[in-house]
């Protein structure tokens, strides 16, 4: 990877996603001041849907706007100087030999992946979330990457005792430094981490047949950016090859289709005119004087055999997804201030955040258990983990304020589900033997799992006097901690439902 202005700006907003990144997590502090999600915030096609799904529009997502605005001045910059991911593509591509290109990503298909996601969004199905470029690399780290970087170097630590001995102390400011700025808080390898692997994994496989295949074929996010580039006051000079040359489309990562360039698909990376011998390529907000014979066709969207597609399959897609599975919604409990689970769906962008910051690990990702509209969205799994009594660092870093961002005291109050005992199960009821561990635990001052004193004859004859738990519904939150810490093995005596379950 050469050096140039876009590739210096690439390296920057690179190291400034992976700072973002490492600091949406706990460090000991009870407010996260600046997230990840600032990524998102400034994304178009997660503003795009968020109004389609959603119906309204939140003052949190401006850079989004304005980076919509700014894309239609200048261009498809963002592709080029700015996305994490075409970062990581371009070091990538250099080092995968090329073959021919596949034929079926030249036929508009990044037209109608767009116009289908934006359909199911306006249709109350926000799924973009699961092809956005930023969320899938989040998603990837997150779930995986971070995870195993963590996992290393702990393993590691450890492991390097026994080759240097004592003599390791002399690197523990080192270790220190990283564990406190840098490694995750904890190491959870979380489920669906190797498909999320899998969506990353296929972007960079894709550079087998083409320079930023997926960037140029298939990115929704990039497709729109393109569309708005359309617009741009900003041009390339000469806007086809020249008969003497032609290098241009030898450098050029996207934006040539035979002799002429695409405008929609200019990343302005600008290489062509750094490479170019002759000194005759400028950008330029105005053509002074110097005619092309470049001409802008109409845009591919707009064309009556894709919109018509598009909008039918995203449709029939919107139907598709909106199906769930009634059994499995009594154990679907979502985090803290979420108020309905069709309002949730249409914001949650799916990006992990929350299940990164959640302090007691009772965040997962949602596989296909109740359908497949949720793929990827949190869920509580208490027996895992549960929702912390004194904390609410989800919704500080939910980027489009799904789970919302709530005060410590409201968030205390905020019902996610309801606790019930399996008196077949329990041990007081089931064994006649006493346990406390539920109400000892029970984080409600006024403790929202109490007991009932009786005295009744053990399995032995034996009189005893028992202390049975039951549930005061009116102080029950839902969060998960007298499921998670009940002593049984394999299934819980107590076990938290859904608030549809009242």
């Amino acid at each position: 990877m050469k050096i140039t202005p876009s590739r210096i700006s690439q390296i920057v907003f690179l190291i400034i996603f992976a700072t973002l990144f490492i600091m949406t997590e706990y460090r000991g502090k009870d407010e996260i001041s600046i997230a990840i999600n600032s990524f998102f915030r400034a994304n178009p096609l997660v503003v795009l849907s968020y109004i389609l799904s959603a119906k309204t529009f939140i003052f949190i997502l401006i850079p989004g706007v304005l980076m919509m605005v700014f894309t239609a001045l200048l261009g498809r910059f963002f592709c080029g100087w700015i996305c994490p991911l075409g970062t990581i593509i371009d070091f990538f591509t250099s080092k995968i030999k090329k073959s021919a290109p596949l034929r079926f990503l030249k036929t508009k298909l990044k037209y109608y992946i767009l116009l289908t996601l934006l359909t199911c969004a306006l249709f109350n199905i926000n799924i973009t979330g699961i092809f956005d470029p930023i969320a899938i690399l989040v998603r990837a780290l997150t779930f995986f990457f971070y995870p195993l970087f963590g996992w290393t170097i702990k393993f590691g630590w450890s492991g390097l005792y026994g080759i240097l001995g004592d003599k390791r102390d002399y690197l523990d400011f080192f270790y220190r430094f990283l564990s406190s700025y840098v490694l995750p808080f904890r190491e959870t390898f979380y489920p669906l981490a190797f498909i999320s692997l899998g969506f990353l994994f296929f972007i960079i496989i894709l550079e087998r047949y083409e320079t930023r295949n997926w960037c140029r074929n298939l990115c929704p996010l990039g497709t729109l950016l393109g569309i708005l580039g359309r617009f741009s006051i900003f041009r390339r000079i000469p806007g086809r090859l020249c008969n003497d040359c032609g290098n241009c489309k030898n450098v050029c990562p996207t934006g040539f289709d035979k002799d002429v360039l695409q405008k929609q698909d200019c990343i302005l990376c600008m290489d062509c005119r750094l490479k170019c011998q002759l000194n005759r390529i400028r950008f330029s907000l105005k053509d002074k004087g110097i005619k092309t014979s470049q001409k802008q066709e109409p845009l591919p969207i707009f064309e009556r055999r894709i919109f018509l597609t598009g909008i039918i399959s995203g449709f029939a897609l919107s139907k598709i997804f909106a199906f769930t599975i009634p059994k499995n919604k009594e154990r679907l409990i979502r985090p803290p201030g979420v108020k309905g689970e069709e309002d949730f769906l249409k914001r949650c962008v799916r990006c992990g955040e929350c299940m990164k910051v959640c302090l007691k690990n009772a965040l997962y990702p949602l596989g296909f258990q109740n359908g497949v509209y949720g793929l990827f969205t949190p869920v509580v799994i208490p027996r895992l983990g549960y929702c912390e009594y004194n904390c609410n660092l989800c919704g500080q870093v939910c980027p489009t304020g799904a789970i919302p961002n709530l005060p410590l005291q409201l968030k205390k109050n905020s019902i996610i589900g309801l606790a019930i005992i399996d008196k077949n199960h329990c041990l007081p009821y089931a064994k006649k033997i006493n346990c406390i561990v539920c109400e000892e635990h029970c984080p409600i001052p006024e403790k929202a799992i109490r007991f009932q004193e009786e005295t009744e004859k053990d399995y032995k004859g034996r009189l005893v006097r028992l202390k049975k738990p039951y549930i005061v519904e009116e102080l029950c939150i839902g969060c998960g901690i007298c499921e998670n810490k009940c002593p049984l093995d394999g299934k819980s005596a107590i076990e938290v439902f859904s608030k549809r379950k009242r």
